[in-house]
């Protein structure tokens, strides 16, 4: 079987009659003439190009132009409004914020908000309740010291009159000593401003109220002791903490240092042992009983209110307010009303505080019953060296308070035995 076989020969180009082939250069060189020639005639005929858009499309090209400018214009626009959007909404949240926290503070022990509870054991209240919103406006000229005088809005104050004078210059001497700065001292008459501006001590004048003034000028200690309620609600509603101090009191360490700051209220005992400043369980027994002869109490000594430390919050502000308006109205002495309003549970007829509170450390937060009744007679002890020693506990107050100087500040290691365990 024969397959036909491709041609390799010349190609043959004749003319009308025949002639003779073309060389391959020639045929090459006669397309590029051709090709030319139709160049230069479409570039005759067609001066805009054989594919010349039309009318409708040169409008679209500018229209998408033109809309791209535009929406540069317009994503400017719109980054500026977002941005503007942002700061609107910052501000929105920082006033909800507000407003939520006073709501909260409004209608605190009304809230039903459902909670779920965690594993066993990962359960926890809350112990530490909001503080209030300052308001400059109770008190612009305190404000003012306050800002001046506090340290990350706290401060110790005392109260004194000229009745404490003495004891007064050592209780801010020693202050001074130990390097803090943020005390005052809520003068109670003229001596003592003239006193403390005199020594460059931080003194406050309140304005003339002659519901205080009466007792302030002439008042002795427990009478001047239950003035503190109502002067320290202004220092609260100007949101500052403050450490409320009795003049009788040695300062060794700062003590901003060694407080928890999770509680309403947090309070130096006059508790003498672990027992009594803590709480124990005290069985109450009666015979007559028989089987149920046994009762079981709870007891604890008082919270001293002649130093302790109070937050800025709301019921904190409402124990205040209570202590003041029963020390007003019984004859009272205001450590007893303090403590009342502070444990009394809520009950038929009345309706206890919800206030949060701690008792402090009795070897850093020390009374004088256990310096002098324990302390001082253990040798192991007497190398701890407190924050605070209170000589609430005895009369012969400054004689004390110098020897627990001489004591802890100087060195001098019997300087604490002339004295008894008690009064004489």
């Amino acid at each position: 079987m024969a397959l036909a076989g491709r041609r390799d020969g010349p190609l043959m180009l004749r003319g009308g009659g025949g002639g003779k082939p073309l060389s391959r250069g020639s045929r090459i060189a006669v397309a590029v003439a051709v090709g030319i020639a139709l160049g230069c005639l479409c570039a005759f005929l067609y001066p805009d190009g054989l594919f010349r858009p039309s009318a409708s499309t040169l409008r679209w090209s500018r229209h998408v132009d033109s809309t791209a400018c535009e929406s540069s214009g317009q994503v400017t626009n719109l980054k500026s409004q977002l941005a503007s959007s942002e700061r609107k909404n910052a501000e929105l949240r920082r006033q909800i914020n507000e407003l939520s926290m006073k709501l909260q503070l409004a209608g605190q022990g009304k809230e039903e908000t459902l909670y779920k509870a965690g594993p066993f054991g990962t359960v926890k209240a809350l112990r530490t309740n909001p503080t209030v919103i300052p308001d400059e406006s109770v008190n612009p000229r305190l404000a003012k010291i306050l800002e001046e005088v506090a340290v990350k809005k706290e401060l110790i104050v005392a109260l004194a009159n000229s009745n404490v004078r003495e004891m007064l210059e050592v209780w801010f001497t020693n202050i001074k000593q130990v390097g803090i700065p943020n005390f005052l001292v809520v003068a109670l008459d003229d001596n003592i401003e003239s006193f403390c501006k005199s020594k460059g001590v931080p003194v406050y004048r309140r304005d003339p109220d002659e519901g205080i003034d009466s007792i302030a000028k002439t008042g002795g200690n427990h009478a001047v002791s239950g003035l503190k309620f109502r002067v320290l609600r202004e220092f609260l509603q100007l949101g500052y903490s403050i450490l409320l101090s009795d003049i009788d009191i040695i300062f060794l360490r700062n003590p901003f240092d060694h407080l928890y700051r999770d509680s309403d209220v947090e309070s130096m005992s006059d508790g003498h042992n672990n027992m009594t400043a803590y709480g124990f369980n005290d069985v109450f027994d009666e015979p007559s009983m028989g089987w149920a002869r046994y009762a079981h109490t709870m007891r604890i000594w008082v919270y001293n209110s002649g130093f302790f430390y109070i937050r800025p919050t709301i019921p904190s502000i409402e124990l205040l307010d209570r202590v003041s308006y029963r020390l007003s109205h019984e004859k009272a002495w205001d450590q007893a009303v303090f403590n009342e309003e502070l444990f009394f549970p809520s009950r038929p007829g009345y309706e206890g505080l919800h206030a949060s509170r701690r008792t402090m450390d009795i070897y850093l937060f020390m009374n004088s019953k256990v310096l002098f009744k324990t302390v001082r007679k253990d040798a192991q002890l007497k190398k701890l060296k407190p924050v605070i020693v209170h000589l609430n506990y005895h009369p012969d107050k400054l004689d004390r308070m110098k020897a627990v100087v001489e004591f802890y500040v100087n060195g001098k290691q019997d300087a604490l035995q002339r004295f008894p365990d008690g009064s004489e």
